[in-house]
């Protein structure tokens, strides 16, 4: 398995299973059939409101000697309603518990956005705290307080624009090691990635395969044509040409599924390697599009919009 290297020489896998919208009564058959056919790296958060089912999968792939923990790579995210130095560390040790793990690989905060306590997706405005009230800097405390106690091996962000990076960055003790953000040939993101390099960061790419649709039924990343000519040139799914390309800039990918057949043609793609002409062909399909738009934090008289996430 092709690995990241990170700054204390731990290595995650390139290609993980990622987790989100995989039903609770769907996602411990997933994960556990993920582990058995290779799959090392599972990418959970408590949003997705699945953690007890995963950790039920990891306990039981690993009583039943298919992987010990050491051999696993497990991410998580804190919630937006945990925002805040002090909570953090409650809201992880919740993970913990759901996961049946004694620690995280890898713990990111899940959006620059910040919630009220208890609120798991805002109804209006006033769920919303605004950043100046609770700066990602202090989140970020907690954060690094939570890879002091070795509750988690490594930190980093999720979402986080070029700004809050370097936020961030400027008044860490311990500095983000990712950042995991929408990535596919449609949104490439080169000058993210420049800085993240520039900071010895890596990133997951989440929604790798892009979405189904999008909201105006018009982009389907899968039937692109160059995709799928790409394809049938190599011998390859579209979705392995659109995974091999991000990871062969060396970002890693947490596709979702719960279809083995898909789990396992996933994983294949690590099998496949794309010509520098391919990768030529693909680079030139950036539409800067998002399919995971951010447009579901803005309400009337809040303090988020999608542009000031992405972009200030």
């Amino acid at each position: 398995m092709t690995t990241l290297k990170f700054r204390n020489n731990d290595e995650m896998p390139i290609l993980g299973l990622g987790t989100f919208r995989s039903e609770p009564n769907e996602v411990y058959n997933a994960v556990l059939s993920a582990i058995k056919i290779g799959y090392r790296h599972i990418d959970c958060a408590a949003a997705y409101g699945n953690e007890k089912e995963v950790g039920n999968a990891i306990a039981d792939a690993i009583k039943q000697g298919l992987v010990s923990r050491e051999d696993l790579w497990v991410t998580s995210k804190l919630w937006n309603a945990s925002h805040g130095e002090e909570n953090v560390i409650p809201a992880l040790n919740q993970t913990l518990e759901d996961l049946q793990l004694d620690y995280l690989d890898l713990y990111l905060i899940h959006w620059p956005v910040a919630l009220k306590k208890g609120t798991e997706m805002p109804e209006k405005a006033s769920d919303f705290i605004p950043l100046s009230e609770v700066p990602l800097t202090n989140t970020w405390k907690g954060i690094e307080a939570a890879l002091e106690q070795g509750l988690t091996k490594h930190i980093g962000v999720s979402n986080f624009n070029e700004n809050q990076l370097k936020e961030i960055m400027a008044s860490a003790v311990h500095k983000p090691e990712m950042n995991q953000v929408e990535m596919h040939p449609f949104l490439q993101q080169k000058e993210l990635k420049a800085l993240c390099s520039h900071f010895d960061m890596h990133i997951t790419a989440y929604a790798p395969l892009g979405s189904l649709v999008d909201e105006n039924n018009t982009l389907r990343l899968l039937e692109n044509d160059t995709i799928k000519n790409i394809a049938n040139a190599r011998n390859m799914s579209p979705a392995q040409v659109a995974l091999a390309y991000t990871m062969q800039r060396g970002i890693a990918v947490i596709p979702k599924s719960i279809n083995e057949a898909r789990l396992l043609q996933n994983l294949e793609t690590l099998n496949h390697t794309l010509t520098e002409e391919d990768m030529t062909l693909l680079k030139d399909l950036n539409k800067g599009h998002r399919f995971i738009d951010g447009k579901f934090w803005e309400f009337e008289n809040g303090p988020y919009t999608a542009d000031s996430i992405w972009n200030n």
